[in-house]
């Protein structure tokens, strides 16, 4: 069918060129047959004044011959006139005569001579006039017979390529005649079988209705008694559906939003720098605060610039939260991105930060224009930087206000149509430009008013550094948001396509609520997938099983002798600890006894030392008081004898008293130890018991958990046994009406194609017909 259309396209677009051809063909044949007679009317001219120019030079001839005999006849008269001369001076008589007569002749003579040298001009003047009108016509006529010519060439030329080409023509389109007819024929048969073929396909397409409506009553009576309601029908119940998870997406997000933080990063260091050099340069310039009292303005202006960390810092930490809300598992679109709302605050209290420094941060520029120190270009910079600080302002409030749109789905998603939301991330991307465009301007103005206080006469090498150092956080500023600017706008067909999950029809976005419902659906479906993925437990053989079962009852008989080795052990373990905590009273008493011992030396050491400087104390001399302190500072380290001593005589003194209160100390902390024991083991049993009730009831919670688990999942598993029916009897609903479309729409086709084939094979009978008789013809 495509060949025979494709053929009838070819022979009406042959047969349009023939057509074109043959209609040229006619138009050259009439331009050709106009010239041939032009041609011709013009070689009659050409001989017609070829004869005039005949005779006009024979005439010319004539005339030169005539005024040749006239040019003689002169000559002969004048020689006559000379001899008549000549004799008149021999005889005056017969002069007088021969003059009278000469004159006469004389007279003639001049009369003809006269007449004939103006007829010789006259004719001169025809015969040059003619001469030059034969020229010109002659160039003329051969500047045209040449045009001619060469046109003629053309027009035969054409009339060569044409006949070769309707030659061919004429070949190719008896080729495709050929063919056509072998087609003509070939569709003839296929039409036949296609008419068998719509006949058996009427004959199914009765059948399949019969069985389709049979199918069909039994489906809609399924669906009216088991089916409770339809949940496609109701956009409410359709934003509870999962979406289909896209984990490239969710990368490509991540990844987007691990970019955004590095630059918002580096925006929020670049704005800490700025923002703490400009309270240094306030603090310095055009008063320096160190040698002279600043103005209340700039106090205050200093002052709330240092409170910038407080409102920069949220910025980095916001978007550090929405970088961490988006990971691989999740479905991250504007109902879901609830962190944009906490990075939408921090941004509105830094535009908050930003609204009350700028009123101080004028007046700051004002007033060092009015100080004596400011010049005129300095006070254009100032200006310039006036109004630049305003247009800064007037850009972050745009972009808040974009950002608190895109905030809005995941708070209040009918504050806005989704459609909308294209249009809401254009313009964040041009005012991200704005923004660096502000910032460009700024470092400009802000390098030219550096160089110009640079050149001031008071300006200090603290000036001109915290100078650079603003102008470098100028230019880190510039940078940031340049490739913030050029990654949003790069990525803003992928912002604008994750927009929401719903279906692509809605203009409304989901409510937070049931996109909240969607994610916990998500990950209950993510562990119940995980869950069947976990391979099976090997099951256990029945003889294994039985054995198990007999070392089960026989390790529940000797349940009480279990019981007596825990109680064995338990009273074991309660004389170990009273061991302990005996060893640990021991070792807490020795070393009382030892910083006893080393406070009892320390302080007999210092007795000894204040006696013998007593003794020495009456020595006149300042220098032997010095060497006697030294001898008794050098004795004591050095005599053993004397600790020794002074030990014994302390111990000897204070031994009762020491081994009295050790007894009342060993005594009070043994009865201790045996009340604490006491009360350990009855914490013991007590613990036990409550050990042993918690199981209980922790294994009856397992066991209700359990039960409730396995109910919940006979539960979905019935909701999705329900779901799956009604989908399966949509889906062949559909599918039915599909295929008697389907059905439908081939049989017209087919009827539509018989058609077709039929006026081709008529058009092509015809167009043979026609091409037959041109042939006879030609």
């Amino acid at each position: 069918m495509a060949a025979a259309a494709e053929l009838q396209a070819k022979y009406q677009k042959l047969a349009q060129e023939y057509s074109k051809l043959r209609a040229q063909n006619q138009v050259l044949k009439k331009g050709v047959v106009d010239e041939q007679a032009n041609s011709a009317s013009l070689k009659e001219q050409l001989k017609m004044k070829d004869q005039s120019l005949r005779k006009m030079q024979q005439e010319m001839d004539s005339l030169t011959f005539r005024n040749q005999q006239l040019a003689k006849r002169v000559e002969l008269l004048q020689d006559e006139l000379a001899l008549s001369e000549a004799r008149g001076k021999k005889s005056k008589k017969s002069a007088e005569s021969s003059s009278q007569l000469s004159q006469e002749q004389k007279s003639v003579f001049n009369e003809d001579l006269q007449k004939k040298i103006e007829e010789n001009e006259r004719l001169h003047i025809l015969f040059f006039e003619a001469d030059e009108q034969h020229k010109r016509l002659e160039a003329e006529l051969r500047t045209r017979l040449e045009v001619l010519e060469m046109d003629a060439a053309q027009h035969q030329a054409v009339v060569d390529s044409l006949t070769r080409k309707y030659t061919d023509t004429i070949e190719k389109l008896q080729n495709d005649k050929a063919k056509l007819e072998i087609k003509s024929q070939t569709l003839e048969r296929e039409a036949k079988d296609c008419r068998l073929r719509t006949e058996e396909c009427q004959q199914q397409l009765k059948n399949l209705q019969a069985a389709l409506g049979s199918r069909l009553e039994e489906s809609l009576c399924i669906i009216n008694e088991k089916v409770p309601f339809n949940d496609t029908r109701s956009n409410q119940y359709n934003a509870l559906n999962v979406p289909l998870h896209n984990r490239r997406c969710q990368l490509k997000l991540r990844d987007l939003a691990g970019q955004a933080l590095a630059f918002v990063q580096e925006l929020v260091t670049a704005l800490l720098n700025f923002h703490t050099y400009t309270e240094q340069k306030v603090q310095i310039f055009p008063i320096d605060s160190a040698t002279d009292t600043i103005s209340p303005l700039n106090q205050k202006f200093s002052q709330y610039l240092h409170e910038n960390a407080s409102y920069v810092r949220p910025l980095e930490e916001g978007m550090l939260h929405v970088f961490e809300s988006i990971t691989e598992d999740t479905v991250t679109v504007l109902e879901t991105a609830v962190k944009l709302k906490a990075f939408s605050e921090h941004l509105a209290s830094y535009l908050g930060f930003l609204r009350k420094i700028l009123p101080y941060q004028l007046k700051s520029l004002e007033e060092e224009c009015e100080s004596s120190l400011c010049t005129a270009a300095l006070r254009a910079r100032n200006m310039e930087l006036h109004r630049d600080m305003k247009r800064l302002t007037a850009v972050f409030e745009k972009l808040h206000t974009y950002v608190s749109l895109l905030a809005l789905p995941s708070t209040k998603p009918k504050g806005l149509l989704r459609t909308n939301y294209n249009l809401v991330f254009t313009n964040i991307a041009t005012s991200l430009h704005g923004f660096h465009d502000i910032l460009k301007d700024i470092s400009k103005h802000y390098s030219q008013k550096s160089t110009l206080e640079q050149d001031l006469p008071t300006a200090t090498q603290k000036l001109i550094t915290t100078n650079d150092c603003i102008l470098s956080s100028l230019v880190a500023l510039t940078n940031g948001a340049g490739k913030i600017a050029s990654f949003f706008s790069n990525n803003l067909d992928h912002f604008t396509t994750s927009l929401s999950y719903g279906s692509k029809g809605e203009a409304e976005f989901i409510s937070p609520l049931s996109a909240e419902c969607m994610l916990q659906y998500k990950k209950k479906a993510v562990a119940y997938m995980k869950s069947l993925r976990k391979p099976c437990a090997d099951s256990v053989p029945y003889e294994e099983a039985l054995a198990n079962r007999r070392v089960l009852l026989s390790s529940t008989e000797s349940r009480e002798g279990l019981a007596q080795q825990v109680q064995q052990s338990l009273e074991k373990i309660a004389k170990l600890e009273q061991e302990k905590e005996h060893w640990m009273l021991e070792a807490q008493l020795a070393k009382i006894k030892l910083e006893k011992e080393n406070q009892r030396l320390k302080n007999s050491l210092s007795g000894h030392l204040t006696e013998n400087i007593q003794e020495h104390s009456a020595l006149p001399n300042a220098a032997e008081r010095k060497e006697n302190a030294e001898r008794s500072l050098r004795e004591p380290m050095k005599s053993t004898s004397l600790i020794g001593m002074l030990t014994v005589t302390t111990d000897n003194e204070k031994v009762p008293d020491v081994e009295s209160r050790e007894d009342l100390i060993k005594t009070h902390y043994m009865a201790r130890i045996a009340e604490l024991t006491s009360h350990l083991q009855l914490a013991d049993s007590k613990s036990v018991h409550f050990h042993a009730e918690c199981r209980a009831l922790a294994k009856r919670l397992s066991l209700a958990e359990k039960s409730k688990e396995s109910l919940a999942e006979e539960l979905k598993l019935a909701s999705q046994n329900i779901s799956r029916l009604q989908d399966e009897l949509m889906t062949t609903k559909r599918s039915y009406e599909d295929q008697l479309s389907m059905m439908s729409d081939h049989l017209c086709s087919m009827n539509e194609t018989l058609t077709k084939q039929r006026e081709e094979i008529d058009t092509l009978k015809m167009a043979s017909k026609g091409n037959s008789k041109k042939n006879k013809n030609r």
